[in-house]
């Protein structure tokens, strides 16, 4: 019935199939499958080296065609005001299959060369026009702050010291010998401009200082405006200097000390006059430079807008196209047949669509040739594939995560559905908080058409991948809230309270029953109470053993659906029932008592209440003897003694029976005179059997063998493991399970806190200045809320739940030896990139 109906409960059944496709049809047919994405072809040629396969030269041309779209994409990215690119949902599709398929990439293989031309040919004019407009910027402040500089230099005419044709004059001259020269020629001095990088400056002024031994004057001033790099978009910010020396060698050794630290040096004439011409001629190139500049830039933006109107269909053409044939690549080539040989595994039940797709691709392709598809017999381990949905992906990849199920094992995923936000609840029970993150699940799943088209980034995108793993522990949070009567640390009166406090003189009020029974969950006299505490305690941490061993019990009995399915009836026997009977022999009967301790009402009992941790442990301690004054019930000293017993028994019972049998098997074939493969002769076949499996029909036998076989010290060792790990992990994973009374009681105290450190405090103010400050603090108060009891405690409790579903739970059954069914999928081509 499981293989008719398929199911979560179970991985589908897969079938090893072979594909005869001519390869007139092998593109659209490997497309119409990857559309498809049911298929996951095996790799035929694991011995060719990837460089020698058949459509290496077609795989090559995409990749650069991939590399010019990511060229493409890089382009926009750099560009400061964001380039729109039109969604793939909205774009016309280019038709890649059929007999027009080769003409279409080849136009798009043009086109995208063309594109890619025309944006190197505009970045490299831009970068050029960018350098020379960088450099008639940098010309104009020197000209500018030189002649600041000898404007300021004539107002100061004593302190100047200038230089003359005449070697031996003094350096300072006289004002009478100053004034018989004309202004325009009045500064004859030599003298090097330019700009560096002002981080250098301090460094030069150095530099230069020693070289030249303090024989130079030099004057530096910032330039406000910084420059900005075309390629790389970094600012660099620089200074103009202009340094006075005498004498052509000084000057010499200035230039090459300023270039050697990447100074930019200007030739500027001391004449004012051709200073004031230069600046002129200076800023009409710049103004016409940066005319040019701007219609560049612009002409480069059109280009990126026209690229990114079609960069989305043209990376999902150039995605697929390169995914198919590096697919092609993994199939025979059949000379005789001039068809491509495939083979892959598929589920069951898709074949008759494949069958569908197979002749739909015959028909898109204009020949009439059909792929032949036949499915083989095989002893090859089938890849794990669950079906799931938007709804049951999150819970089966949280059970992936922790391993890929054996083929046909139960699925751990289907009970995780309701298991996983269950006790994820019971450490988080809480109705307010769980109506938070109720709420804000609901929020995405009503969104989820408009999330799932834009990118979320990783953070929001994981929550919005696991939108229905929070919708349903939202739910289970508020169920567990209403058990706990906890809303945001504070208590709900839905129905009658069954205590009353009478007013009292003392100052101790003792709660006084008044015959009623709260309908559901905890009565809210509790809440506030000085033995509050105590009583929640002791209820949540015998809720913890009592869900624990539950949880456990279920996931023991997973075992047994798979030992059917596999034909193993000696693990049934030897492993499944003694697994049980230790079980619940010690902590099934620890269960019992604590359901049985609740019955009682100890009020009106002759006894104290026993503690049923030294009970457990006197069990084991002095089995028999059980004290008068602190039995639970009659017998108990004979009903723990048989139940020890039975534990015990069940030691050597796991230990010793699966070894014995496999043994006696051992012993039974080799008595019949059975060896194993390895000792026979090579395998002999006629003529007619090879040629059956050359011709498939049907028919083929896959003959690759994935038997292990063991030796009987091996079987021994991992049953002596098995059963220790087993007995020592039933105790330890049961107190494991307290994390859920420990977590629960945190989440409880934390939210009690919270709630008394702001808002307790000012609830009761009165007038503007209290609504003023019990609105911020209601602010304050929702953020903490949000922030650490939502999402900290909340993943806290997710962390935790997750680990009792790896560890505790699936180590009672789940084997989890399996391998991941990867289809070729073109829906999944963004996941891999």
């Amino acid at each position: 019935m499981g293989d008719e109906y398929p199911s979560m409960f179970r991985s589908e059944q897969m079938s090893l199939v072979q594909l005869y496709i001519p390869t007139e049809v092998a593109h659209d047919t490997v497309a119409e499958l990857g559309e498809l994405g049911n298929v996951q072809f095996k790799d035929l040629n694991p011995t060719v080296n990837p460089f020698q396969r058949s459509f290496v030269g077609e795989i090559r041309r995409f990749e650069d065609m991939a590399r010019r779209v990511r060229f493409f994409v890089s382009q926009i990215e750099k560009e400061k005001d964001v380039v729109p690119i039109r969604p793939l949902y909205d774009s016309a599709p280019l038709i890649t299959v059929g007999p027009s398929a080769a003409h279409t990439i080849d136009e798009l293989d043009v086109l995208l060369a063309e594109h890619e031309t025309r944006l190197l040919q505009m970045n490299e004019s831009y970068k050029l026009l960018s350098e020379r407009t960088k450099e008639l910027i940098e010309a104009r402040y020197v000209l500018r702050e030189t002649a600041g500089f000898f404007a300021k230099a004539e107002t100061q005419q004593p302190d100047i010291r200038t230089s003359f044709d005449d070697s031996s004059a003094p350096l300072l001259q006289h004002d009478d010998r100053e004034n018989q020269y004309s202004s325009t020629v009045q500064f004859d001095l030599e003298f090097v401009a330019g700009t560096i990088d002002r981080a250098r400056i301090p460094t030069f002024e150095r530099v230069l200082w020693r070289v030249l031994r303090g024989n130079l004057y030099m004057n530096h001033t910032d330039i406000v405006e910084p420059f900005v790099d075309p390629t790389t978009g970094s600012e660099t910010r620089k200074n103009v200097f202009i340094i006075f020396a005498h004498g052509d060698a000084l000057l010499a050794k200035i230039r090459k000390v300023a270039e050697s630290m990447g100074a930019t040096l200007y030739p500027i004439d001391a004449n004012a006059d051709k200073r004031s011409d230069s600046l002129r001629e200076v800023t009409a190139r710049l103004e016409d430079l940066q005319t040019i500049l701007y219609n560049t830039g612009a002409n480069r933006r059109t280009e990126l807008v026209t690229v990114g109107q079609n960069l989305a269909r043209w990376q999902d053409v150039v995605r697929k196209e390169k995914v198919i044939y590096e697919t092609m690549n993994l199939f025979n080539y059949d000379v005789r047949r001039k068809t491509l040989v495939a083979e892959g595994w598929c589920p069951t039940r898709d074949i008759a669509r494949i069958q569908v797709a197979l002749g739909h691709a015959t028909e898109e392709s204009g020949t009439g040739v059909v792929p032949i598809l036949h499915e083989l017999s095989t002893n090859k381990t089938p890849p794990t594939f669950n079906r799931t949905n938007k709804f049951t992906e999150g819970f089966q990849s949280i059970m992936d995560s922790y391993g890929i199920a054996t083929y046909q094992e139960v699925n751990p995923g289907l009970f995780a559905i309701i298991t996983f936000p269950f006790l994820f609840a019971v450490m988080f029970g809480d109705i307010g908080h769980g109506l938070i993150i109720l709420f804000a699940a609901l929020y995405m799943i009503m969104n989820e058409r408009k999330w799932a088209k834009g990118g979320l980034g990783e953070i929001v995108g994981i929550f919005f991948f696991g939108r229905y793993i929070i919708l349903l522990m939202g739910m289970f949070s508020v169920y567990t809230g209403l058990m706990y009567n906890d809303i945001f640390s504070k208590s709900l009166h839905i129905w009658h309270s069954g205590w009353y406090f009478p007013e009292s003189n003392g100052t101790v009020l003792h709660g006084v029953s008044n015959g009623h029974v709260y309908l559901f969950g905890l009565d809210p006299a509790w809440h506030g109470v000085d033995n509050a505490l105590v009583f929640t305690n002791s209820y949540k941490m015998k809720m913890a053993i009592v869900l624990g061993v539950i949880h456990m019990t279920f996931a023991l009995c997973l075992q047994l659906p798979n030992h059917i399915k596999f034909k193993r009836p000696l693990d049934i026997y030897a492993n499944f029932i003694p697994q049980m009977i230790f079980l619940q022999s010690i902590f099934g009967y620890l269960v019992i008592c604590i359901l049985y301790k609740w019955t009682i009402d100890w009020g009106k009992a002759s006894t104290a209440p026993p503690s049923l941790l030294n009970m457990l442990i006197a069990m084991f301690l002095s089995p028999g003897s059980v004290d008068s004054k602190s039995q639970l019930y009659p017998g108990q000293g004979f009903v723990q003694v048989v139940l020890l017993l039975l534990a015990v028994i069940c030691i050597p019972w796991m230990l010793c029976m699966k070894p014995y049998f496999l043994w006696k098997d051992m012993q039974k074939i080799q008595g019949q005179g059975y060896v194993g493969l390895d000792h026979d002769g090579p395998r002999e076949s006629s003529d007619e059997v090879m040629e059956i499996e050359e011709e498939g029909n049907g028919r083929v036998i896959v003959e690759e063998m994935e038997e292990e076989h063991h030796d009987f010290g091996e079987v021994v060792i991992h049953q002596i493991i098995h059963t220790i790990e087993f007995c020592l992990g039933c105790i330890s994973h049961t107190a494991s399970y307290l994390r859920l009374w420990a977590l629960s009681l945190a989440h409880a105290q934390l939210s009690e806190v919270l709630w008394d450190m702001t808002l307790g405090g000012v609830l009761g103010m009165e007038g503007i200045f209290g609504f003023i400050v019990i609105a911020l603090t209601i602010v304050l108060w929702f953020t903490l809320t949000v922030g650490v009891l939502c999402l900290m405690e909340g993943l806290s409790a997710f962390l935790h739940a997750l680990r009792l579903h790896w560890v505790e739970a699936n180590s009672k059954h789940y084997e989890g030896g399996g391998y991941a069914f990867t289809p070729l999928s073109f829906a999944k081509l963004d996941d891999k990139e």
